[in-house]
């Protein structure tokens, strides 16, 4: 279904100017950019997708303000891997990085290769303020810094996860300092609300500049750790993991919100371009999330490891509604390098797309014809075309659901639709040629994909 997916404004000249070679001179303007991005969180844990013991006020505000893509997905299943896919604007699989790299600060070759472009290279050469806040999880050797892939600012960790609280005990990975830039910082504040501060102080010292910033909350990713002021407001949550999770999915939105205050305040909502989106599916029983309607999650690539909340925001340009056609974290960069007027190097080979025209209904058909996943270096695949999506695993062999009638995959139709098996299992074949093997072992071992 589409609704509601037309320009308010004269900009939307400017954006298709944007993706157009031969409307070099309509320059657009260079809008700020946001990226919001949480991590683990359950599809079924927003208001705006039902959740009915969750109140998240301040993202549903985006749901609805904004375009709500239902069809929104992650490359992958899990954090590292997605987030390469984001900051690239291409199928991790291209340069080997599929699973978490391990926690080794001296280790030179766990991380995102260093000659893929990432989105904040491409934005610092157009003339942005680049700005990361929050888990970064793409290699924790200097090399690998923030500051060295393009990001002018950054404050956070290099990790998979973090305690939340100041003085909890975990793992040397998750009790490492934060980091400001190179300096490793004391920080004092609930992680979340801190995430949340220099999100707003970034947006605060570059509001005369054009700014990228990207948030990566690591919220709710374990451990299950908030404060008696957000617990408070679930007291009715009986179980005690369900409530926590709560109560850091609330901390979270209470930041959305800050963001989102602090453009208006300053009059700037109208130059700012919004997302928000997940890394993956939610855990389920790890961290107590759900992913209803859905079925599976975090690690699996039926529906509930994959399909993320995927929101659109642009004050005045984009008018809300809802799109459905698939979408991937694969198209932020090449869609925020469209609209800022920036330039993707010619020898980086994009997967994603400029979404805009699409979302704008400028563009009628789909963004992708087909999109695709791997996991286990080919062990367990999927590909999404259409109302079509085909799945295979080892336990299972190859499954095809039609989304259209079946988005909890219950129902096999690979028996009675044998040519479109075959036609998705070629794309795939091809596809994966061009792919390369993981560059290092998984951390752990694969998620059973049948339940």
């Amino acid at each position: 279904m589409r609704k509601n997916r037309i320009f308010l404004s004269g900009v939307s000249t400017l954006l298709v100017a944007a993706t157009t070679v031969t409307a070099a001179n309509a320059a657009p303007p260079k809008p700020n950019v946001i990226v919001i991005l949480s991590d683990d969180m359950g599809y079924g844990d927003l208001g705006c997708h039902g959740c009915k013991d969750i109140r998240t006020p301040h993202i549903d505000s985006l749901a609805a303000a904004g375009i709500r893509c239902t069809s929104g997905y992650a490359a992958h299943s899990f954090c590292s891997p997605t987030r390469a896919s984001l900051v690239t604007g291409r199928y991790q699989h291209r340069f080997g990085h599929e699973n978490n790299p391990k926690w080794e600060p001296d280790n030179d070759n766990l991380g995102l290769p260093l000659g893929e472009v990432t989105i904040a290279d491409v934005m610092k050469e157009a003339g942005y303020v680049t700005g990361a806040v929050g888990k970064w999880h793409l290699g924790a050797a200097p090399r690998f810094h923030p500051n060295r892939r393009g990001f002018t600012d950054y404050f956070g960790f290099l990790g998979g996860g973090h305690v939340y609280l100041p003085g909890r005990q975990g793992t040397a990975e998750y009790v490492i300092p934060l980091m400001r830039n190179q300096e490793s910082i004391t920080e004092t504040e609930y992680l979340t609300d801190a995430f949340s501060r220099e999100a707003v102080a970034f947006i605060e010292r570059n509001k005369a500049k054009p700014f990228f910033l990207y948030l990566a909350y690591n919220a709710v990713h374990g451990p299950l750790q908030a404060p008696a002021k957000y617990l408070d407001r679930f007291s009715r949550i009986a179980d005690p993991n369900r409530r926590t999770y709560a109560a850091m999915l609330s901390a979270m939105d209470d930041g959305v919100g800050q963001v989102l205050a602090r453009l208006r305040e300053l009059n700037i909502e109208e130059k700012t371009l919004v997302f928000f989106l997940n890394d993956n599916g939610g855990p389920l029983h790890k961290n107590a999330s759900t992913n209803t309607p859905l079925r599976g999650a975090k690690g699996q690539l039926i529906e509930g490891g994959i399909r993320v909340a995927f929101m659109v925001y642009w004050k005045g340009v984009l008018k809300p509604g809802i799109y459905d056609e698939p979408v991937s974290t694969i198209d932020l960069l090449p869609t925020i390098a469209a609209v800022s007027g920036a330039k993707v190097p010619a020898s980086v080979k994009l997967d994603g797309v400029n979404f805009m025209p699409h979302l704008s209904g400028q563009l009628k058909t789909p963004p992708h014809e087909r999109v695709f996943w791997r996991q286990g270096g080919g062990n367990v695949w999927a590909v999404r075309e259409g109302r079509w999506k085909l799945v295979h695993n080892q336990q299972e062999g190859t499954r095809l659901f039609d989304l259209s009638k079946d988005i909890a995959e219950q129902n096999d139709l690979a028996a009675q639709e044998r040519p479109v098996v075959d036609r998705l299992t070629k794309a795939y074949e091809t596809w994966n040629r061009d792919n390369i093997g993981p560059l290092w072992p998984p951390l752990l071992p694969a998620r059973p994909q049948s339940k």
